[in-house]
């Protein structure tokens, strides 16, 4: 049975408790942004109680301020209004200790305190999707990742209440991955890969835009794992425990990928004369598809400024074709390319030559490109490099720029 409308259940809190009716107004209104009562979930109300009611809402004729008294007194008058609807399970959150320790968390303790209790205790729950292999969630979602994330929290939901043992990260997969009817047919995770792909393709500038369009269909199937030989040989020596060759005069490629290898993966250090691997090198070694995944990570590190990122992007996209180019004009391509996006100071062939160069040499030490000073071009293990590489920035999560 659905729930009662909003309006008559106020109507009968009037009569039943006129001191609450007000309060309750304000809350619901906020709880549920106007959509039927019955559409609201356990996470909808945890997320008010815990978060809005604290830090956005503010009390009938209290003005601005909120103490710990008028934030429990909302609480309480919305799970009157909840207990009248017959949601008794979501009215009892209202009044509960967690609740009340929460409310009194920010109101004595300040914003943080109470955020952080407020995490844990939603956490704590069990019916906040977890992360998963295909899918990190994002601090600020489109409405199509809103949408799968209200799906699969309602999903866990429903579990727990069932009194079923729970794994949340198999079910939320599930959830996320499996067609779905009121979906036409599709599944949750292509609804919100289309949107962060849409969205990395409306990114700055037009320039930059025109550039990615096509990658737009192209990024949405998952990228197959290649072979990376040359990685792979440097790593059995040093899973071997043998000395290297002492040669004076090692190839700048061979020198560039035992950098690559030691310093911005970790997968190897320097013992004496010898290589030797790391566990993390180990690791990679093993498994084609996780070697894979870190070296396409790392063309696009994120840890690098953001400028340097989107110079490296805009590379990858203009060589993805296996198109052969100068130096020089793959430079040029790209400074107008990142040069429209808005960057201050305007950009300039200079700012954007070290990220450029630096990625052609990883390429060529991967054994992805083939450079010299009159051409670069990559083969097609370098082009599906490149598109692993642009898909996994492109699908990346959404966070606060102090949480990046």
């Amino acid at each position: 049975m659905s729930a009662p409308d909003v309006t008559a259940l106020l109507a009968e809190l009037e009569r039943s408790h006129p001191d609450l009716a007000e309060e309750a107004r304000t809350a619901v209104e906020w709880l549920t942004g106007g959509e039927p009562l019955e559409t609201v979930t356990q996470l909808d109300v945890c997320e008010f109680l815990w978060y809005t009611l604290p830090l956005k809402v503010a009390p009938p004729n209290a003005g601005t301020m909120k103490g710990s008294g008028d934030m429990e007194r909302l609480a309480r008058s919305l799970g009157r209004l909840l207990q009248l609807g017959g949601m008794d399970r979501y009215a009892a959150m209202c009044v509960s200790p967690t609740t009340l320790q929460i409310l009194r968390t920010y109101a004595r303790e300040g914003e943080d305190a109470g955020t952080t209790a407020y995490q844990q205790a939603l956490e704590a729950t069990g019916v906040l999707p977890p992360d998963v292999p295909e899918l990190q969630w994002s601090m600020i979602m489109g409405p199509e990742e809103l949408g799968a994330h209200i799906a699969c929290s309602a999903a866990l939901e429903l579990a727990i209440v069932a009194g079923e043992s729970v794994d949340r990260t198999a079910l939320t997969r599930r959830w996320l991955t499996e067609p779905r009817a009121d979906l036409g047919g599709d599944s949750w995770l292509n609804r919100v890969h289309g949107e962060r792909l849409n969205r990395w393709v409306l990114g700055r500038g037009p320039a930059r835009r025109e550039l990615a369009q096509p990658f737009e269909v192209r990024l949405h199937a998952p990228v197959a794992p290649q072979p990376l030989p040359a990685l792979h040989r440097l790593l059995s020596v040093a899973a071997s425990g043998e000395t290297l060759p002492l040669r004076l005069a090692p190839s700048p490629e061979a020198a560039r990928l035992r950098d690559l290898a030691e310093r911005e993966l970790g997968a190897i250090r320097r013992d004496g004369a010898k290589l030797a691997i790391t566990d993390y090198g180990l690791r990679l070694l093993k498994s084609k598809s996780a070697m894979w995944s870190a070296v396409t990570r790392l063309l696009l590190a994120r840890g690098e400024h953001e400028f340097e990122v989107s110079a490296r992007e805009a590379a990858l996209m203009l060589l993805a074709d296996g198109t052969l180019m100068s130096p020089a004009k793959l430079r040029e391509r790209v400074a107008e390319v990142v040069g429209g996006e808005g960057w201050h100071p305007a950009t300039s062939l200079e700012d954007v030559t070290g990220p450029v160069t630096d990625l052609v040499a990883q390429l060529t030490a991967l054994g992805l490109a083939f450079s010299d000073e009159l051409a670069v071009r990559m083969d097609r293990p370098g082009q599906l490099a490149a598109l692993a590489a642009l898909r996994a920035h492109a699908l990346r999560p959404r966070k606060y720029v102090s949480s990046a």
